[in-house]
This record gives structure tokens, C-alpha cells and sequence, in this order.
């Protein structure tokens, strides 16, 4: 469950360490974001010479977490932290990236980020 000022770390090399979230995009009352969403973040720890400078607010979408997620064939999934990938904006879910690290959800997969999915190393 990923809400607001929560910290992600960054899974990609945009030059982002760790971001907080601002807000869980999908609706007023929404709270919490889980495997897929879109969330939009501001960089708090980045890398000198990235193209993400830190306090850069930046839209990511969430590719694991620590709250188990309960899929439709019964199963659960669950990851050892809380990560994310930054994305161009909301309409094109493009990472900005060129690499992906560690394990990602088949729920983004899902969720329309295909790109974000065929660069990952592994799809659980």
C-alpha cells in the first residue's frame, strides 16, 4: 500500500535514487496505490549527473511492494521493497530510462506500461 509521503526506490537508470509520494492518481478519495498505478513523486535523492535532479516532481508508476497483492488465480505477490519506475507523464508511459532492474509485477504489464515490462529483467 504505497500513500501519500511514502519513500520508493527508483528501479531504473533515469538517475533517481529515491522518490515521495505527492499523490495516487485515480480519483479524489483514493488513498492507496498498489502494482500498477500511477503515482506522481518528487525526487529526494538523485545521482549528479542523471537527467532526474533532485526536487524534480516527476510521475512514476509503481512496479513492486511490500503489501502482498492477491491475483485473480488465487496467488499472492510480494517483493522485499517498495520501487517504482519514472515514466514521461500520465498519457505516454513511456520510461524515461533506458533500463530496468530487479523483478517487476505482471500487473503493469496489464495496466498498459508493455514498455516498461519488455525492459525488466524478470516479469513475476
Amino acid at each position: 500500500m504505497i500513500q501519500l509521503r511514502s519513500v520508493l526506490q527508483v528501479a531504473d537508470n533515469s538517475g533517481a535514487k529515491s522518490i515521495r509520494v505527492i499523490q495516487v492518481y485515480g480519483g479524489s478519495k483514493r488513498k492507496f496505490g498498489y502494482v500498477g498505478d500511477i503515482v506522481s513523486a518528487s525526487v529526494i535523492a538523485a545521482q549528479p549527473q542523471g537527467t532526474v535532479k533532485k526536487g524534480e516532481v516527476v510521475r512514476a508508476v509503481i512496479v513492486r511492494t511490500r503489501k502482498e497483492k492477491r491475483r485473480a488465480s488465487g496467488e499472492y505477490v510480494r517483493f522485499d521493497d517498495n520501487a517504482a519506475v519514472i515514466i514521461n507523464s500520465r498519457t505516454n508511459l513511456d520510461p524515461i530510462g533506458t533500463r530496468v532492474f530487479g523483478p517487476v509485477a505482471r500487473e503493469v504489464k496489464e495496466n498498459g506500461c508493455h514498455k516498461i515490462a519488455s525492459l525488466s529483467q524478470e516479469l513475476l
